[in-house]
This record gives structure tokens, C-alpha cells and sequence, in this order.
């Protein structure tokens, strides 16, 4: 299946986006790079001279449209750099790699490297992002060595097994949906993961929102761009990795300052359990979204861009010699309330 054909149709694709305005108004460039045999297609927004760059990194299933709404809001005076990972979107699978936590982390690594980023650069990730950015600034033994960032920031990090979660009976079913569709003959496979009736009750379980327009459109997104991998192979691969692996494991080896962005209704990782997970990092600030769960990129937007803008501004402050109460504040939180 190619790029171009991935993409399917849905009826909640009119939807309006409540964040187009934003967006139209943030200028955008197109861009590839060969990487460990395959093809990484980014999206380049923002001031291209900007003296801070943001490197963003979707969830599972996803691609760079997730994001696109918390691009909107940080536009600005910011470079962001959105690849759409492997195996999704318009990127073509890795040939040189599987596509496990190994496998994007030496992904991520080598794309970031690619840029040539000068200035200030912070890595994002969002939900399985958390994970991959996790891991690829963990470093393992016999990993090539990665530019360091300036600071980290992790959107729904995944702070604990998914199996733990509250709807661990959830992440069971999807684990048994996952394992037959790796059983079935490739093509009812490949069916069956891309299932709209199946993807639309994972869009229902996980949209918190009461606003029926702005659920229509989270709909759409999902219904558009949930299902644009490449093949089954690439999917399942990514999936295992997303539930054998958590943030847990490699955030004490993270030094940079890092800012964690969590939903206080996540059905994925529950609020508790982020507060612990900030512990583990030897220098991290949570930020709390009330009212949201697991999309805060696409309900919250405004918040999370808002504690992103904050968090940048105290790390420029922090390096310029500033002092007060939130010039490197270590170990704090603080709580968005319901906007």
C-alpha cells in the first residue's frame, strides 16, 4: 500500500476543526530523509531561524496530524519539526530495523542527527512517543550516542504497564485483537486492523469531551489517520513494543529538565501514577490537565501549549541566570484547571 492510499475516507471527515484557523495562520514545509532503509517524511512549521526547535514524536497508529493542533498553538516564534514515524503516515517502513523500541529509538536518533539542528533543541512525544524519546535518550549499551537535547517534554506519558491501567481489561482485548490479527491469513489481517467499527469504539472509549462537534472531529481524525500504516507487520511490531515497554524504565537515565503533561482522567496511565513516574527523573516538572484523558493533544491543546510555553520560558530564564520561585524548579506540579 502506498502513502497516498492509506488515508481512508470517513464521514466524520467534514467535521470542522476547531483548530484550522490556528493552523492555517503557521507556515508549513514538506521534507524527507533516507533513514535505516526506509523513507521519514516530516513537516517543518514555524520560523525556520527560530532559536528554539521542537522535534515531535506521534503516538502509536498515528502520524503528524495528531499533533497539528498543539502546533497551532505554539507556532509563534518556534521551529517544530513533525515526522510522521515509520511505517505510518506517508513514511515508509525501516528496512534496516525492526520496528521495536530498538528499532525507532536508532530511528529517532538518526533523524535528529540528520537535521543538523543548531540553537536550542527539545525532543516531544506523545503517549508511545513518550516511550521511543524515552528510550532513545536512555541510551543503551551499544546504542550510537545521541545529540542531547536542552529539555524534554512528554505529552500523556505512558507511566506504567498498560496492562495496569484502569481499563487493563481493555488493553487485554486489544492485546487478543492484536494476536488474531497477526493469526488470520494476511489479507483479513489487514482487515481487521483497519476495521472502522473497531477503531471507531477505541475513538469513543478514549474522546472524554462532551462537546459534539469537537467529538465528531476527533472521530474523523481517527477514522482518517488511524489506520494509514504501511502493512501488518510494522503495526504489530510497533504494538508489542508499545505494551512491553513504559517511560518507568528509562527516565532516572534522562537528565535533561523535563516536563511531563498528563491527564487527570487517563484511562491509559492514571494521574497517581504520573505523580510517581515525576519522581524517577532527576529533574522533572508535571503539569496536570483536568477534565481530559488520553487526547489532550486533541482536546487540550490550548493547555498543553500553554504549559509548553511556560516550561520553555523558565528554561530560558534558568540558562540566562534568573532567579525565583520557577527559575529551575525541580520536582514540582502544578494543575490546569477545566477551561
Amino acid at each position: 500500500m502506498t502513502s497516498s492510499t492509506r488515508y481512508a475516507a470517513s464521514p466524520y471527515r467534514e467535521a470542522a476543526s476547531p483548530y484550522a484557523e490556528a493552523l492555517g495562520r503557521v507556515p508549513v514545509r514538506r521534507a524527507e530523509l533516507p533513514l535505516l532503509g526506509g523513507m521519514t517524511r516530516y513537516w517543518d512549521y514555524g520560523d525556520p531561524d527560530a532559536a528554539t526547535t521542537l522535534v515531535l514524536v506521534h503516538g502509536f497508529r498515528g502520524d503528524h496530524h495528531g499533533l497539528e493542533p498543539v502546533v497551532a498553538q505554539l507556532g509563534g516564534d518556534l521551529r517544530l519539526i513533525s515526522p510522521d514515524l515509520p511505517g505510518f503516515g506517508e513514511s515508509t517502513p525501516l528496512t534496516e530495523r525492526d520496528h521495536d523500541i530498538d528499532g525507532y529509538s536508532a530511528w529517532l536518533r538518526a533523524f535528529v542527527s540528520g537535521l543538523e539542528l543548531s540553537g536550542r533543541v527539545v525532543l516531544l512525544g506523545h503517549s508511545f512517543g513518550s516511550i521511543v524519546v524515552a528510550a532513545t535518550l536512555a541510551e543503551g549499551s551499544g546504542a550510537a550516542p545521541v545529540a542531547r537535547p536542552d529539555a524534554v517534554v512528554l505529552v500523556n506519558p505512558i507511566g506504567q504497564p498498560a496492562l495496569a491501567g484502569p481499563r487493563g481489561v481493555l488493553t487485554r482485548l486489544a492485546i487478543f485483537y492484536y494476536w488474531l490479527a497477526a493469526v488470520l491469513p494476511e489479507r483479513l489481517g489487514f482487515a481487521l486492523l483497519r476495521n472502522r467499527i473497531i477503531v471507531r469504539v477505541m475513538s469513543e472509549a478514549m474522546a472524554k469531551t462532551r462537546d459534539r462537534s469537537l467529538r465528531a472531529w476527533i472521530h474523523g481524525q481517527h477514522d482518517s489517520y488511524f489506520s494509514a500504516f504501511s502493512d501488518r507487520r510494522v503495526v504489530l511490531q510497533a504494538f508489542r513494543a508499545s505494551v512491553a515497554h513504559d517511560v518507568r524504565e528509562y527516565a532516572a537515565r534522562i537528565p535533561e529538565p523535563t516536563l511531563l503533561v498528563a491527564a487527570v482522567d487517563d484511562d491509559i496511565t492514571p494521574i497517581a501514577a504520573e505523580r510517581v513516574l515525576r519522581g524517577l527523573f532527576p529533574d522533572a516538572r508535571l503539569v496536570e490537565i483536568d477534565g481530559v484523558g488520553h487526547l489532550i493533544h486533541y482536546e487540550k491543546p490550548v493547555e498543553a501549549a500553554r504549559a509548553i510555553e511556560a516550561f520553555l520560558a523558565e528554561r530560558a530564564a534558568a540558562e540566562h541566570g534568573a532567579t525565583g520561585p520557577d527559575a529551575g524548579d525541580r520536582g514540582t506540579t502544578d494543575r490546569e484547571g477545566r477551561a
